[in-house]
């Protein structure tokens, strides 16, 4: 491993489910054990998760229980290669499933572990969503507080991330996100884009995942954090490992406080995002934050991107 990079405080951030794409899989770096990650997760899945990531159509590949495994194991090899470069990351964090392959690398289970535990978490929110079909609208133009705000006293609709300034993301009933969107528009929203989900993702409608969920986690091991994790649910960097536990069994149903994870890791020092997954999309939303710089591993590759901040 090479010597640590020092002249940039970096954090590594994980993208979540919609970062997905077609063909992601061959553009990997090469990370030991990858294929038979690959392997344990088509048997643990009964789906041929190749098959998709290669062939597509994008529609079948952004399935909950297709693109979840398959972004996960993407996350955790950019992941891992970015580590080997010799970056020494102060902090680490993930968006929404991104988190997973966050815990998995700073150590609090292995990347099987939490293969199986994605696998599983993925298998309950495709049955919460089709048990309870929702919808999900990213909205454009208007900050975190102004949606929360405008939606209060709308049945059915939640904000569901607070992406950054100008970017929030709510879910629930369709009746609901469309009463919303409506509401929204007239407190003078920019745009506002339905997104294409099944279900009310990081909103009460996700109850029924969750709470089984939460059972899966209480029984799985976890261990101390060898690196600050900076998590959705709570966005304060953590390595003790029951209160990651019990943050982590909120997620599901919580938002994605994504500006405040931001502004977390900004206070623990970190001047740099590394964004470790497939394309630019963290990296994208870093530029609306003041003070971050951002680079994507998978879109400068491996070496230009921690040379870029080393």
């Amino acid at each position: 491993m090479r010597r640590p990079h020092v002249t940039a405080s970096i954090a590594i951030v994980f993208p979540g489910q919609g970062s997905q794409r077609v063909g992601m899989l061959d553009a990997l770096p090469p990370v030991e054990g990858l294929s038979r990650l690959l392997d344990a997760a088509e048997a643990l899945s009964d789906l041929e998760l190749r098959a998709f990531s290669t062939f597509g159509p994008e529609e079948e590949l952004a399935q909950t229980r297709v693109a979840q495994p398959l972004l996960y194991l993407a996350d955790w090899a950019w992941g891992a290669a970015v580590l080997e470069a010799g970056v020494a990351p102060v902090a680490l964090a993930g968006h929404s499933l991104g988190e997973y392959a966050a815990l998995a690398l700073a150590g609090v289970f292995s990347v099987e572990a939490g293969l199986e535990l994605v696998i599983t978490r993925s298998q309950m929110m495709a049955q919460a969503a089709l048990e309870t079909p929702g919808a999900m609208a990213a909205v454009i133009g208007l900050d975190g507080p102004v949606v929360a705000d405008s939606v209060a006293g709308i049945d059915g609709v939640w904000v569901a991330n607070d992406n950054c300034p100008g970017q929030v993301v709510i879910s629930g009933t369709q009746d609901g996100v469309a009463a919303g969107s409506e509401a929204l528009s007239a407190a003078g929203a920019r745009r506002i884009v339905p997104l294409a989900v099944s279900g009310g993702f990081h909103s009460p409608l996700m109850a029924p995942a969750a709470e089984a969920f939460a059972e899966v986690l209480a029984a799985a091991e976890f261990e101390d954090a060898r690196l600050p994790v900076v998590q959705n649910a709570e966005p304060a960097p953590a390595t003790d490992a029951q209160v990651i536990r019990e943050r982590l069994t909120r997620q599901i149903v919580s938002p994605v406080r994504w500006t405040e994870t931001m502004g977390a890791l900004a206070a623990v020092g970190a001047d740099t995002l590394v964004e470790a997954g497939p394309g630019e999309v963290l990296t994208g939303l870093a530029k609306r934050y003041e003070g971050l710089a951002a680079v994507s591993a998978s879109a400068a590759g491996v070496e230009a991107a921690t040379g870029r901040v080393g």
